[in-house]
């Protein structure tokens, strides 16, 4: 009778250690190099098993033994595989896999919306980013989104990203609003991002944006027109904000709530979305008494305080446009005027 609990402790301490090698050996299997001669990116469904997973990671060539991969997902019980885009380096073991997932290591996507893009290019953008599901929704109005750089991960909706655009547009003007120069004369946040998004379709050089936001500005205070171009490019495409063609003397005639040339004051509404950069400029206009401008010829602008001067220089354009004057020699950054 004494002979079967040592015997039965025997078996047991058999089993434990046979269990240990097993673990041990299992473990150390997870951290050799995977048969993976390259990176590849593998996208995890939500929902889906830890056997799924290793098919999925089979599949591609990942790893060679899918259960190897259902075993390491269960060592020491830690949080569970996360769902998403992950991509994988050469050779990484089952052991880096689990533990990417482990921690949502998913790849990072960023979509970079420039300065001046009307809403229309905006939502092309999205509709091309694959990464990004769904629809983008009831479009949103001109100059409520924020230009910049947005990170997101696959399965993201368009919907959410243009969210995160309006909420970014909207913390930037509350938070430059109230720190304006207390002449800038604009009845209120609106008009400010309206005004902005001419001077960002006027002027590429940062540099000029705040001489450029001080003629409009001044023209306001004076009751003169705007006559802005990109506002009637603005009205003629129907707010998609580019043509095919230069403006004719005839497009000046165009009617249109947005066409400068007509209408007294600002637009009805933004003709793009500004960037920071030109929300800063009309809140914070260079100090000028400026009236006019005009493109240069090198890609920046003219400035004049009188008529005669601004035909002056408008001459000078059209000769160096005609070859017979050589324009400057400073380089600049094109301008969209």
């Amino acid at each position: 009778m004494t002979r079967w609990p040592i015997r039965l402790l025997l078996v047991l301490t058999v089993l434990l250690v046979a269990l240990g090698g097993v673990y041990w050996w299992a473990r150390a299997k997870t951290t050799e190099p995977g048969p993976a001669e390259r990176p590849a990116t593998v996208v995890v469904p939500k929902g889906i098993s830890s056997s799924d997973i290793g098919s999925l990671l089979k599949e591609a060539g990942i790893i060679e033994h899918p259960w190897l991969f259902v075993v390491a997902s269960r060592l020491d019980g830690r949080p569970v595989l996360q769902a998403g885009e992950y991509s994988f380096a050469a050779h990484v073991s089952v052991a880096g896999i689990v533990d990417m997932m482990r921690r949502g290591q998913t790849v990072i996507h960023k979509l970079t919306v420039a300065e001046g893009l009307t809403v229309y290019q905006i939502l092309a953008q999205l509709r091309q980013a694959g990464s990004l599901v769904g629809n983008t929704g009831q479009p949103p109005e001109d100059g409520s989104l924020l230009p910049q750089t947005y990170f997101f991960s696959y399965g993201d909706t368009r919907e959410s990203l243009l969210l995160r655009m309006t909420h970014a547009m909207n913390e930037a003007i509350d938070e430059l609003w109230p720190a304006r120069s207390p002449d800038v004369g604009l009845a209120n946040k609106v008009d400010a991002i309206i005004l902005a998004s001419i001077v960002e379709r006027e002027t590429a050089i940062s540099e000029e944006r705040p001489h450029v936001a001080a003629v409009f500005l001044n023209r306001l205070k004076s009751h003169m027109k705007l006559q802005s171009d990109p506002t009637v490019i603005y009205a003629i495409s129907n707010g998609e904000g580019v043509l095919d063609r230069p403006l004719g003397h005839d497009d000046l005639a165009f009617k249109s709530p947005y066409n400068t040339y007509l209408v007294d004051g600002l637009p009805v509404g933004p003709i793009c979305n500004p960037g920071r950069a030109s929300l800063a400029a009309v809140l914070h206009p260079a100090a000028s008494d400026d009236l006019y401008f005009v493109a240069d010829g090198s890609g920046g602008h003219v400035f004049s305080r009188s008529l005669a001067e601004h035909n002056q220089n408008v001459s000078k354009l059209r000769r160096m446009e005609n070859g017979v004057e050589e324009p400057p020699t400073v380089k600049k950054t094109k301008s969209s005027r």
